[in-house]
């Protein structure tokens, strides 16, 4: 089978140097991301596009293929082809013919041709020729040039021409490597993940800072939709997730400083440690999921003075959008549900927050603040390759992963639902059961503690980190179903 990427269209217009950088990024990228599900995959790169060939035939390897593909930052549009070689305009008309002929019956459809090379016929005689004869021996509902049901797409290329047999939108924006790398601070709701999102569609490597305000329950929550959107947006580059230790840093706030000014000084104290954090990592630039006026903290006077802690570039993606707006991408991207179930907990809440910060008044106030608090917080931090999230949370709790089911065990398939029905996790001796991952803190109290549970996905990354948070929670009879 053959798709054809093409290119998001500023990468075009880019000059020769920079868009042979970008083609070839975004063709690494994808080599990456695809030779785990067919090692024997033919990836080439082309000036206008980049042609992907796979021997792979199943319905679940094919999904698989093209989930990658629409999610990789860069691409505009995959087109799923069939190529043959070039002869005449009619066997032109019967290769369509027998590829499409039946999915056009009782529909409207237009031809369209696209043509690179010397040849003796243009692109107009292939549309005619074509569509007159799906017109006179295909059971359509006729040719229709404005808004048809159907278009069908044909390209030739110098001696072969291709049959578009579907079309599969892409991301847009630029391959991840091609711009700087970033630390977004993420706290697992609607906007940072959103925010995260964005920068990473944006073609930047994308860490992801998280301050722990004191819940163990929102930890493992953020870290859950941080490998979420490294999956399913950057894998091709491995970034870090870094976790710091705010709870001394909030408890010092809450004790010293005034009630109303405990918003925007918490931020400039998260501002204050990230900057720390994006120099470690040579990022030159912040991310937060901060909008106009959403919040007390957000009028743009205290962004203004939260921002004056810090000379590293801060982006805010969602600076003006609406939350209706953030909310559709969020549910657009896959991580809605994980912020509808983020067990969030609340650091400082002040009755009436200032919206019109001022520069002295909270200078006066930090100087109430002992700011070896927040060092030791800084030096506290942990920074852990995102791939490796599991592997921490196992390291503090024994898990048993085994490569087959027990007898007697419900195997918890706690997958993201679009990954279970793009490939359902089918056993003849086991009761499987679903159960999402960003739903296991609340649901697990439906978990019968007689029964032996192992949980399941695919890469055996999730599925370890929840057992060992079930494990910790008092859970004994939870285990691991790795197959091999």
């Amino acid at each position: 089978m053959k798709f054809i990427v093409k290119l998001f269209p500023e990468i075009i217009i880019k000059s020769k140097p920079v868009r042979k950088k970008f083609i070839k990024q975004l063709r690494d990228n994808l080599r990456k991301l695809l030779i785990p599900i067919d090692p024997e995959l033919n990836i080439v790169r082309e000036w206008d596009r980049i042609t992907i060939e796979t021997q792979c035939r199943t319905d679940a390897d094919i999904a698989a293929i093209l989930a990658v593909l629409s999610n990789t930052p860069g691409i505009a549009h995959v087109i799923e082809v069939a190529e043959y070689p070039l002869v005449d305009v009619h066997d032109i008309y019967e290769k369509v013919r027998d590829a499409v002929g039946d999915s056009l019956r009782g529909k409207t459809f237009a031809v369209r041709c696209k043509r690179t090379g010397d040849h003796d016929f243009n692109s107009n005689e292939v549309e005619r020729y074509v569509g007159g004869g799906l017109n006179q021996y295909s059971e359509t509902g006729g040719v229709k040039l404005k808004n048809p049901d159907e278009v069908v797409r044909i390209e030739v290329r110098k001696n072969q021409f291709f049959v578009v047999k579907q079309r599969h939108e892409g991301l847009g924006g630029y391959p991840i490597g091609t711009v700087d790398s970033v630390v977004s601070l993420i706290s697992g709701g609607f906007d940072s993940t959103v925010s995260s999102y964005m920068t990473m569609k944006r073609g930047m490597r994308t860490h992801f800072c998280f301050f722990n305000l004191g819940g163990r329950e929102h930890e493992v929550g953020v870290k859950e939709v941080a490998l979420y959107l490294w999956q399913k947006f950057g894998a091709s580059h491995r970034v870090k997730f870094i976790s710091v230790p705010f709870e001394d840093v909030v408890a010092e706030i809450l004790k010293n400083v005034e009630n109303s000014q405990m918003g925007v000084i918490l931020k400039r104290m998260m501002l204050r440690a990230a900057e720390q954090v994006a120099a470690e990592l040579e990022a030159p630039a912040l991310v937060t999921g901060e909008a106009v006026s959403q919040v007390s903290s957000q009028t743009l006077t205290n962004l203004s003075v939260i921002d004056q802690v810090t000379d590293t570039l801060v982006l805010r993606p969602l600076i003006t959008s609406d939350k209706l707006d953030i909310i559709n991408t969020a549910s657009r991207i896959g991580t809605e549900q994980f912020a509808a179930n983020m067990p969030e907990y609340c650091g400082v809440i002040s009755v009436k927050p200032t919206t019109r910060a001022r520069p002295e008044r909270i200078a006066a106030e930090e100087e109430k603040f002992d700011f070896s608090v927040l060092e030791r917080a800084v030096a506290s931090a942990k920074y852990i390759n995102i791939d490796k999230l599991a592997d921490e949370e196992v390291s503090h709790t024994e898990v048993e992963v085994l490569p087959i089911p027990l007898a007697d065990a419900v195997v918890l398939d706690v997958r993201h639902p679009d990954e279970v029905d793009r490939k359902p996790l089918k056993l003849e001796r086991n009761r499987v059961a679903c159960m999402p991952f960003y739903e296991l803190h609340k649901r697990c109290v439906e978990l019968d503690r007689d029964t032996v549970y192992q949980l399941y996905c695919d890469k055996g990354v999730m599925s370890r980190l929840h057992a060992a948070h079930l494990l910790e929670q008092g859970y004994e009879n939870i285990k691991v179903y790795r197959p091999s």
